[in-house]
C-alpha cells in the first residue's frame, strides 16, 4: 500500500501530546491523519488533517470514526475496545489489537497475563471491591505496606497509592483493585520494544526513571540507564519476552523494577509511545514516534541506538497554580547547551498536569544529568 502523499488515512484515537508528537512524523512523511478526541482544545488539533470530536469510550463514536480510516492506532489506552473488535472483524487494521488492549486496560488482567506467560512480576492479590482489602487486613491475609492500584483508568500517578496503614484506604475508589507487594527496588527501568506486522523487532536502550515522591510521576528519564551490562541484558530479554507474549504491533513500553538482588520484575506496560521514550526525539537515530508509525504501517524499523546521552525532564504544573499557563524562565533554559523544550499546547495548567518536557543531550551523561537538575530548578509552569 502507498502511504505517502496518497489517499491512505491513518486514524489516531486520542488528541493529547503523544498524538501531537506522532503527527510531527506523519507530516514529515505526508501521511494523511484523522484524530478523534473529546476536547476541542486538544494539542493534536493544529497538526492533523481531520479533527473529529467524540468520546473515546463511546462505542458509536469510535466505531464510526474507525470506519473512515485504513489503519487505526491509539495514543491513550482508555478507548472503547468493543468498537475496536468490531472494526477488526470488518477488516480495519487496529494496532494495538483489541485483545491486547483488553488485557492491558485492566491491571488485574494484566498481572494475571504475566503469571500465565511466566513473566516476572511482584506478588499481588486481586479484589472485586475495596472493602475486601479491609477484610483481608483484619484476617491477617494481607500485611502492610502494600501498593493499592485501581484495576482500571489509572494514569499519571492516579489510581496508585502506597498503603502503610488502614486509614490510607480512606477516600479511594470502591471498585475492583489489586494489592501488590511493595518492592524494595534499586531502580525503576523501562525498555521500549518496537514490532511490526512482519515480526521484525527492535529494542531501545534501557532507561532509568526517577519519580516525584508525591505525584508518583516520572521527573527524569536517563538514557542509557546507569546500571551494569548484565542487568541491562536481563531487562531487554524480559521486555522482548513480554512483547512476544502479547504479539503486539507498534510500540510496547515495559516498565520494570530492578530489585536489590538485581532481579527484574515487570511493573506494567503501555502499548503506545511512552514518557520513557521522549528523549529519543533528540538523542536517538529514530524517535519512538517515527518508530511507532513505521511499525503499525509494517515498514522497516529504524535504528534504535542513541547518538548521544539523553536526559528528559517532565514539565508539570506547579503546585498552587491553576489557570492560563505561563512558562517562567523558558528563555534561561534555552541558553543552556543541548537543551530543547517541548511545549504540548495545553492552555490550562493545574498542579502536576503534564504540560511539556525538556530534553538535555550531552556526550557526558553525568553532565546531562547536572544540566537537567538546573533546568528543573529554573523553569516553572505557573499561571496568570
Amino acid at each position: 500500500m502507498n502511504y505517502f502523499s496518497s489517499n491512505f488515512k491513518l486514524g489516531i484515537l486520542g488528541g493529547g501530546q503523544l498524538g501531537k508528537m506522532l503527527l510531527y512524523n506523519t507530516r514529515k512523511f505526508d501521511i494523511y491523519t484523522c484524530v478523534l478526541e473529546a476536547s476541542n482544545e486538544a494539542p493534536c488539533k493544529i497538526a492533523c488533517d481531520e479533527f473529529h470530536l467524540g468520546n473515546l469510550m463511546d462505542y458509536d463514536a469510535v466505531y464510526n470514526f474507525g470506519k473512515q480510516v485504513d489503519v487505526l492506532t491509539i495514543e491513550i489506552e482508555n478507548v472503547n475496545v468493543d468498537a475496536l473488535e468490531a472494526l477488526e472483524n470488518e477488516g480495519i487494521k487496529v494496532y494495538p489489537a483489541s485483545k491486547t488492549l483488553r488485557t492491558i486496560q485492566n491491571k488485574a488482567k494484566q498481572k494475571l497475563f504475566y503469571i500465565d506467560n511466566n513473566l516476572p512480576t511482584a506478588p499481588f492479590s486481586r479484589f472485586a471491591y475495596l472493602s475486601e482489602i479491609e477484610d483481608a487486613i483484619e484476617s491477617d491475609v494481607l500485611e502492610f505496606p502494600f501498593v493499592w492500584k485501581a484495576a482500571q483508568f489509572g494514569y499519571d500517578g492516579n489510581g496508585v497509592k502506597v498503603v502503610k496503614q488502614l486509614s490510607d484506604l480512606e477516600g479511594l475508589p470502591k471498585g475492583e483493585c489489586i494489592a501488590e507487594t511493595l518492592v524494595p527496588f534499586k531502580n525503576e527501568l523501562a525498555v521500549i520494544v518496537a514490532r511490526n506486522e512482519s515480526g521484525e523487532t527492535k529494542t531501545y536502550p534501557v532507561v532509568e526513571m526517577e519519580f516525584h515522591p508525591e505525584a508518583n510521576q516520572v521527573e527524569y528519564v536517563i538514557c542509557p540507564a546507569r546500571i551494569p551490562k548484565e542487568v541491562s541484558k536481563k531487562a531487554e530479554a524480559i521486555a522482548l519476552k513480554t512483547s512476544e507474549a502479547f504479539h503486539h504491533v507498534g510500540l510496547l513500553a515495559v516498565e520494570m523494577f530492578q530489585t536489590q538482588n538485581d532481579d527484574i520484575l515487570i511493573n506494567e506496560v503501555a502499548p503506545r509511545p511512552h514518557n520513557s521514550g521522549h528523549q529519543t526525539i533528540e538523542a536517538s537515530y529514530t524517535s519512538q514516534f517515527e518508530q511507532h508509525i513505521r511499525a503499525i504501517l509494517n515498514l522497516p524499523l529504524g535504528r534504535t541506538d542513541s547518538k548521544v546521552g539523553g536526559v528528559m525532564v517532565n514539565l508539570v504544573g506547579a503546585e498552587g497554580f491553576t489557570g492560563e499557563v505561563v512558562y517562567e524562565n523558558i528563555e534561561s533554559i534555552m541558553k543552556m547547551d543541548g537543551v530543547t523544550p517541548h511545549i504540548y499546547g495545553k492552555k490550562q495548567t493545574r498542579p502536576f498536569r503534564k504540560m511539556g518536557h525538556v530534553t538535555i543531550v550531552n556526550e557526558d551523561l553525568g553532565e546531562a544529568r547536572k544540566i537537567a537538575e538546573e533546568v528543573k530548578k529554573t523553569i516553572k509552569v505557573t499561571s496568570e
